[in-house]
C-alpha cells in the first residue's frame, strides 16, 4: 500500500479506438489546462510533494550550499559590431543574465538590458539579440514565465533608448535585418481564452516590419495555407543581398528542409528553390559574391559544406568546399573570410578553420578536450571569442587571433570551490546489440568501485541533439557528497552523425532504451554503483526515456527522475508544437507507428502492482513545449499502479516553463531534486 496520502484521481470513460485496438484514457481530463479542477488536482499534489521533500532534515542545507557554488561571476563571449562588444553578464546570483555594451575592447562596459528590472520574479528572459547592419540598433527576444511564446522589442544602441516597436505571437523564429527593418515568424493571434495546450500551433508566417510602425502594418512576405504544419523561419546573408527562408514540414515525418532564396537587390524578385524536397538538411552559412555556401547532410550523413549557385541549383552543379569526414561535423560559422568546422569526436569538439575555397588554414588548438562554442564574427573582424568548457571548467572565454592562430584567456572565471578535486573518465559501453556507446563519467577523484557510489546516469537520446561535456556548478553539490555523474551519449542523438541519430528514430527508438539499460548495467557490473544506489535522470525526450526505462526495468534503479517528459506517446502531436515531433517519432495516426509507439509508450505501459522506482516527475504550469498534462497523466497512473513502499511524486512548478524560468527557481528545484535522490538512496550528506 501507498505510503503517502496521494490525492485521488478521478477517472472518465474515455476509449479511443486506434486501428482497431481499444485504449483506455481515464485520465484525459487533466489534458485541460484552464479547467477548476485541473487546477484543485494540482494544488493537492504539490502539498503531498511539498509536505515530503520539507521533511527531508538536510534540504535547506542543500539548498544553501548550492547557492554558494553557483555564485560567481561568469559572462558569455562578446559579440563585435564595429566599435561596440555586445557581451552577457551574470555576477553570480542574478535570476537572467545581464547584457552589456562597451566601446572598445577598454572602454567601460554599459548596462544595455536588464531582464531582471522586467519582471518582479525574475522569470523575465531575453535572448536572440541582434544587431542591424549598420549597428544602430539591436533587436532582441522576450518571453515571460517559462513559455515558448516570444515578443521581439528593439534598442537604439547610442541612445540605449526602448522604442515602440513591439511584435506579438512569435515562436520558432530568426531576427533577420534588412534596410531599417528586420523579418520574424509567428503564428496568428490566440483566441481569448485560449490556454496553452489550445493556442493556435499551426500556420507559420513570415512578415517583415518597419522600424517606426505598428505591427499591424507589417508586410505578410510568405505563409502556405495549404500546409499548416510547417515552421518557415527566414534569414539574411551579413551582406542583406540574399533572404533565406528555410521550410520544415516535419509534421509529416520529413526530417529534413526546403530551402528558397530570393535576392534582395531586385524589390521584385521572388522566392526561388534552391532545393524543394524536405528530406534532407539544408543551412546557407553564408554568400561569396554570387554563391552560397551550404551546410548539408545531402549525400553526406556526418555533413559537409557546398558551393550553390541559386541561379543554377541543380545538384549536379554543386562544388564541394568541405568534404564529408569520419567525424559529423556539429556546426559551421563564419568570421573573417573563413569557415570555421565544429566537429566532433568521441564527443569532444575539434574545430578547424578553412577559407571560403575550400583551403584547410588550421585546426584551432584548443584547451584540452571539452566542448567548444562560438567562432562566428563579421566578415572584416580579425579576431573571434569562444568559450570552452568541460566537466571539470567552467565556460571560459577565449580570443583567437585570425592571422596567428593563437588563442588567449579574454575572460577568466574564478570559482568558490577547487574543481581540480574531481575527474572525468570516458567509457564505451556494449550494448545489446553490439553497438558501442559512450558515456563520461564523473566523480572525486580516487574513487572507490566497491559498489556503494550514489550515482545519476543522465541522458537524452532523441532529435539529432548531442550531449558533449558540460560545466555545472549545482553538479558540484552531488559530487562532493561521493556521488558520481554519469552521461551517456546514446543512439537517437547527434554525438556520431545522422546515422547515429536514425538509429534512434521511429521504430528504432528501443535502440536508445537499450543502450541506456547497457550503461546502467555496466555500472553495476564494475563496482561504480548497484541498483539500490543508482538514480535515472533525464528530461524532455529524456524524460521520455526515463519513463520507459521504468516501465520496462522498474528493478534497474531505486530512483526515477523524468522531468518534462514525453509520456504519452500517443497523443503527443495533438498538444501545441508536438506534431514537430512525430519526424522522429512517428505517429499513432499511422498503424505501423501506433504499434511502436504504444510498445514503449510510458503512460500505457505502466503495470497494476509492480514496486516502481522512488520517482520525482517534475514539469511546470507554463511548459507549453512538452505540456505538463504528459506528466500530469503519467503521475496519476503510476500513482495508482504502484505498490512498493517507496514515493512517487510530481513537483509543479509555477511561472516556469521547458526548463527553469530564472536562477532562483532552478536552484530550487534541483535542491529537491538531489535531496530526494539522497534520501531515497539513503545518503546523509555532510554540510557545513
Amino acid at each position: 500500500m501507498p505510503t503517502l496520502p496521494y490525492p485521488a484521481t478521478c477517472k472518465v470513460d474515455q476509449v479511443d479506438l486506434y486501428h482497431g485496438t481499444p485504449v483506455a484514457d481515464p485520465f484525459r481530463w487533466l489534458e485541460d489546462d484552464l479547467s477548476q479542477e485541473t487546477a484543485g488536482w494540482v494544488e493537492q499534489q504539490n502539498v503531498v510533494t511539498f509536505g515530503y521533500l520539507e521533511g527531508i532534515p538536510y534540504r535547506e542545507a542543500l539548498r544553501e550550499r548550492m547557492t554558494t557554488l553557483v555564485n560567481y561571476p561568469r559572462s558569455s563571449a562578446p559579440e563585435q559590431k564595429g566599435p561596440w562588444f555586445l557581451f552577457a553578464r551574470n555576477d553570480g546570483l542574478q535570476n537572467q543574465p545581464v547584457y552589456y555594451l562597451q566601446r572598445g575592447e577598454d572602454g567601460p562596459a554599459e548596462v544595455l538590458l536588464d531582464p531582471n528590472a522586467l519582471s518582479a520574479d525574475g522569470t523575465t528572459r531575453v535572448a536572440g539579440l541582434t544587431f542591424d547592419r549598420a549597428g544602430r540598433h539591436i533587436a532582441y527576444m522576450v518571453s515571460h514565465a517559462g513559455s515558448d511564446w516570444q515578443q521581439i522589442r528593439v534598442i537604439e544602441v547610442n541612445s540605449r533608448a526602448s522604442l515602440p516597436d513591439v511584435i506579438d505571437w512569435v515562436k520558432v523564429s530568426a531576427i533577420a535585418w534588412q534596410g531599417d527593418g528586420f523579418y520574424y515568424s509567428r503564428y496568428p493571434e490566440p483566441a481569448e481564452g485560449e490556454g496553452a495546450y489550445s493556442a493556435r500551433n499551426d500556420d507559420h508566417q513570415v512578415y517583415y516590419h518597419r522600424l517606426g510602425t505598428p505591427q499591424s502594418a507589417d508586410r505578410l512576405v510568405y505563409h502556405d495555407p495549404e500546409n499548416l504544419q510547417r515552421f518557415h523561419i527566414l534569414g539574411t546573408t551579413e551582406d542583406e543581398r540574399f533572404a533565406v527562408l528555410s521550410i520544415s514540414d516535419r509534421g509529416k515525418g520529413k526530417d529534413g528542409n526546403a530551402l528558397l532564396v530570393k535576392d534582395l537587390r531586385d524589390p521584385h524578385a521572388e522566392f526561388l528553390p534552391v532545393w524543394p524536397e524536405f528530406d534532407d538538411q539544408f543551412a546557407v552559412l553564408d554568400n561569396d559574391g554570387d554563391t552560397l555556401l551550404v551546410l548539408t547532410n545531402r549525400h553526406a550523413p556526418n555533413q559537409r559544406v557546398v558551393r550553390i549557385d541559386p541561379r543554377h541549383p541543380a545538384e549536379s552543379h554543386w562544388q564541394t568546399v568541405i568534404s564529408e569526414r569520419e567525424e559529423p561535423l556539429e556546426g559551421v560559422s563564419t568570421t573573417g573570410g573563413r569557415l570555421f568546422a565544429q566537429y566532433l569526436k568521441d564527443v569532444t569538439s575539434r574545430v578547424f578553420a578553412y577559407r571560403y575555397d575550400g583551403t584547410l588554414e588550421r585546426e584551432v588548438e584548443l584547451p584540452g578536450l571539452g566542448t567548444a562554442m562560438g567562432f562566428a564574427g563579421a566578415h572584416d573582424a580579425t579576431q573571434l571569442f569562444y568559450t570552452f568548457t568541460s566537466f571539470t571548467a567552467p565556460a571560459t572565454v577565449y580570443r583567437y587571433d585570425l592571422a596567428t592562430g593563437a588563442s588567449s584567456v579574454y575572460r577568466a572565471v574564478q570559482l568558490p570551490f577547487d574543481p581540480s578535486r574531481f575527474e572525468t573518465r570516458q567509457v564505451f559501453v556494449t550494448s545489446k546489440d553490439g553497438t558501442r556507446v559512450p558515456a563520461f563519467i564523473v566523480a572525486k577523484k580516487g574513487l572507490v568501485l566497491d559498489g556503494n557510489n550514489p550515482t545519476i546516469l543522465y541522458a537524452y537520446g532523441g532529435f539529432n541533439v548531442s550531449l558533449p561535456p558540460a560545466f555545472s556548478a549545482l553538479r558540484v553539490a552531488f559530487l562532493e557528497q561521493g556521488g558520481v555523474y554519469v552521461q551517456a551519449n546514446l543512439r537517437g542523438g547527434g554525438e556520431y552523425g545522422e546515422a547515429w541519430h536514425q538509429a534512434g528514430m521511429k521504430e528504432k527508438k528501443q535502440n536508445v532504451f537499450d543502450d541506456f539499460i547497457a550503461v546502467a548495467e555496466w555500472l553495476i557490473a564494475t563496482g561504480y554503483t548497484r541498483s539500490d544506489k543508482l538514480a535515472v535522470q533525464g528530461g524532455s525526450n529524456g524524460g521520455l526515456l526515463v519513463g520507459a526505462i521504468m516501465t520496462q526495468r522498474p528493478e534497474l534503479a531505486k530512483v526515477a527522475l523524468p522531468a518534462v517528459g514525453v509520456m504519452d506517446m500517443l497523443r503527443f502531436h495533438t498538444f501545441t508544437i508536438g506534431w514537430n515531433w512525430i519526424a522522429d517519432y512517428g505517429s499513432s495516426d499511422d498503424p505501423e507507428g501506433f504499434r511502436y509507439l504504444y510498445a514503449y509508450s510510458p503512460l500505457h505501459n505502466l503495470r497494476d502492482g509492480v514496486s516502481y522506482p522512488a520517482t520525482l516527475i517534475t514539469t511546470a504550469d507554463h511548459d507549453d513545449r512538452v505540456v505538463p498534462a504528459h506528466s500530469f497523466k503519467f503521475a496519476a497512473r503510476l500513482q495508482e499502479a504502484h505498490r512498493g513502499d517507496t514515493p512517487v511524486l510530481i513537483r509543479i512548478e509555477t511561472k516556469s516553463g521547458h526548463g527553469s524560468s530564472s536562477l532562483s527557481k532552478q536552484i530550487e528545484e534541483m535542491a529537491d531534486v538531489y535531496s530526494f535522490v539522497f534520501h531515497n538512496l539513503e545518503v546523509t550528506p555532510t554540510l557545513k
